[in-house]
């Protein structure tokens, strides 16, 4: 996308199955104006992953993965060498009877590109075509590894002491995603552009829905999120993330529901979709589910 308006990436986005708000767009539209990093950060469920999904998608270009983790370390992000084929090859030199070779032949023929094995990271910053860098759930990685991915963010190239510097063949677009499980530093806040995600109004959920369930009619998608917006004011474990609404819907229509009202008990026994904890269902009682049901038009 180049230098679009507001609403025309949102609805570039949509083409790619995701519904984004007017905020959403705007963020998007700098982001790529100013080729910074985009930080998303909101509750688990709220549709930050998707976000890298739907830029990959519009964009036609490859979408590499980083999962975070705690005790994420540099070589399972960056790279790291192939130990197992370069000790076949050092095998094969020494049982290769005439063959010669010094200490320092050796070493040069195992530290190359052939045994060299591409984490997330690397690959990113070697693609011809600019690829969707997703860095998820970055909050769940260590403080030290939050330094090292400032580096890399700031100059795009990596120093691989058997081969030198590897600098990007093209800038990434990067999407960094926080469920703000501890807080990130100031300098890598600093270092991208930010947008909160929460979940979305029944209106754009039942948009959603409407994207990402085939076959569903207008008025049960409406239904459905609006339900799901009060479930979401209870008190619960687990508040419900689009991802459990689309499950549900999907079931709904499954069963052959048309109407929230015409089957209030599937209704009731099909919100295992939106409860993962055997506490959230104890609370959704029967009666909860009608008083809720009975504020849905």
């Amino acid at each position: 996308m180049g230098a679009l308006s507001r609403d025309e990436i949102a609805e570039r986005l949509a083409a790619g199955g995701y519904i984004a708000d007017g905020e959403l767009a705007t963020a998007i539209a700098i982001m790529q104006l100013l080729k910074r990093p985009l930080l998303l950060e909101g509750e688990a469920g709220v549709g930050k992953t998707e976000v890298a999904k739907a830029l990959a998608s519009v964009h036609g270009t490859e979408l590499i993965r980083l999962q975070c983790y705690e005790g994420l370390d540099q070589s399972a992000a960056l790279y790291e060498w192939n130990y197992q084929r370069q000790l076949l090859a050092i095998q094969a030199h020494q049982g290769g009877g005439g063959q010669t070779g010094s200490a320092d032949d050796i070493e040069e023929r195992i530290f190359s590109e052939k045994y060299l094995l591409e984490r997330p990271l690397l690959a990113a910053i070697r693609r011809k075509k600019p690829p969707v860098l997703l860095i998820d759930e970055v909050d769940r990685a260590d403080e030290e590894f939050e330094a090292f991915l400032l580096e890399l963010l700031s100059d795009f190239q990596v120093s691989i002491p058997e081969l030198g510097t590897i600098t990007a063949k093209s800038i990434p677009r990067v999407v960094l995603t926080s469920n703000n499980t501890r807080e990130l530093s100031d300098a890598l806040r600093r270092r991208c552009l930010y947008h909160y995600i929460d979940y979305p109004d029944a209106e754009r959920e039942a948009r959603i829905i409407l994207a990402r369930v085939p076959g569903m009619a207008s008025g049960l998608a409406v239904q459905i999120a609006r339900l799901v917006e009060g479930v979401r004011k209870e008190e619960l474990r687990k508040v419900p993330g689009v991802a459990e609404t689309l499950d549900w819907a999907a079931a709904l229509l499954g069963l052959g529901v048309k109407n929230l009202h015409d089957d209030p008990d599937t209704v009731h026994e099909t919100l295992r979709c939106l409860l993962k904890t055997q506490e959230d269902r104890a609370r959704l009682t029967r009666e909860v589910s009608a008083r809720l049901l009975g504020k849905v038009a």
